[in-house]
């Protein structure tokens, strides 16, 4: 939590829940990361958090953005970013999304099949078109591999393509998942795309572009690398794929230019225990899964929580949000542990809450209000 957080939540004491993000934070994360890979064109994954705010600051910073949807690059657009700094990064687009995005002048698009690589030849003619290739996720709390990507074989057939529909077959591109913790994964990643890069560019295919997708982790309950780590570790891969002759670099970080920024403040509804014989309370909080802690699912991403009792004696707990809804709970095995004195009324805080949050809230589902936002 920063100091501008802390001093906002002291002091306006907001009605919960909401999310209470430091956009100055936004800032130095950008900062920290462009030194860490400074030969690395930086596309912010919109997705992550789209909050107009946001999208200014790193406009005035110069970023590039990856966008999910032609909502996210109308948003893009309204905060000032110029056409030719957006990717349209899904796979998954309709014709309709297409057109629009081409006829606001966007040029560069992600495919993944034949299917799609057909619809922006149709409907994007000429652009820039890159191709996502299958990696492992290993080492990420929330992989991405089983909707997205295509093989290395299929991948060399659709970039050949590309060229004879009029396309410009820019570059390859991987994700290696969110909340990457292992830099192992960016360089095996890497030697997978190179070889194919290498094998286009001799069959004549004018390759200049690899995409690195996102994945740069944040800290949750456990430690994890810097991003000196990853941008040594990829550098490293980079300069030993491909030596002298680095292609362009893109990467397409969300949760970490935001995560840490941003703190979920919360009331508990309920302390409560099934039997006096079980030593699990179960702690309700008035935001779960549907109202926007949708990564608790499998208890994938773990949120660091604070209270105001914080230093006395613990004990384990079951959390879980306010609806009506058997599914609603976050966090049941994975060891928590809260104060004792922990009671109905009180405030915690969510840590680390600035991605992925605010748009995963459901628009009332059981009547709850999706989360207040305040940018400062």
């Amino acid at each position: 939590m920063t100091p501008k957080v802390a001093r906002f939540l002291a002091e306006q004491q907001p009605a919960t829940p909401c999310l209470v993000l430091d956009v100055d934070r936004v800032a130095e994360k950008f900062r920290a990361l462009r030194e860490s890979l400074p030969l690395a064109a930086i596309y912010y994954a919109v997705k992550a958090n789209p909050a107009p705010p946001i999208l200014e600051r790193l406009v005035g910073l110069g970023s590039s953005f990856d966008a999910a949807s032609i909502e996210e690059i109308d948003l893009c657009l309204a905060a000032g970013a110029r056409p030719a700094a957006l990717s349209f990064g899904n796979t998954i687009k309709k014709v309709s999304a297409i057109r629009r995005a081409f006829a606001a002048g966007v040029s560069l698009y992600a495919f993944d099949s034949a299917e799609e690589l057909e619809k922006l030849a149709e409907h994007a003619p000429g652009s820039r078109v890159y191709c996502r290739i299958m990696v492992e996720n290993a080492g990420a709390d929330w992989p991405l591999s089983r909707k997205f990507g295509t093989t290395v074989e299929s991948a060399r057939e659709l970039m050949l393509r590309a060229g004879d529909l009029g396309l410009d077959p820019y570059g390859l591109s991987f994700h290696v998942g969110s909340q990457q913790t292992d830099t192992a994964s960016y360089e095996a990643a890497i030697g997978k795309v190179a070889m194919l890069f290498t094998d286009l560019r001799e069959a004549g295919v004018n390759l200049r572009m690899v995409n690195l997708g996102g994945g740069f982790p944040v800290r949750y309950r456990d430690e994890v690398p810097g991003i000196d780590a990853f941008g040594n570790a990829i550098m490293g891969a980079m300069t030993r794929h491909f030596g002298n002759a680095l292609p362009e670099m893109l990467v397409e970080p969300g949760r970490f230019i935001v995560g840490d920024a941003g703190v979920v403040s919360a009331e508990v509804v309920l302390v409560s225990k099934r039997s006096k014989t079980d030593p699990v309370r179960w702690v309700y909080l008035d935001i779960g899964r549907f109202g926007g802690l949708a990564e608790t699912e499998g208890e994938a991403i773990k949120y660091r929580i604070t209270t105001p009792h914080d230093g006395t004696e613990t004990g384990p707990v079951a959390i879980a949000g306010p609806t009506c809804d058997g599914a609603d709970i976050m966090y049941e095995r994975s060891n928590y542990r809260l104060p004792l004195a922990l009671r109905g009324g009180d405030r915690v805080e969510l840590l680390a809450t600035g991605a992925y949050v605010t748009t995963y809230a459901s628009q009332r589902f059981n009547g709850f209000a999706p989360l207040a936002e305040h940018y400062i």
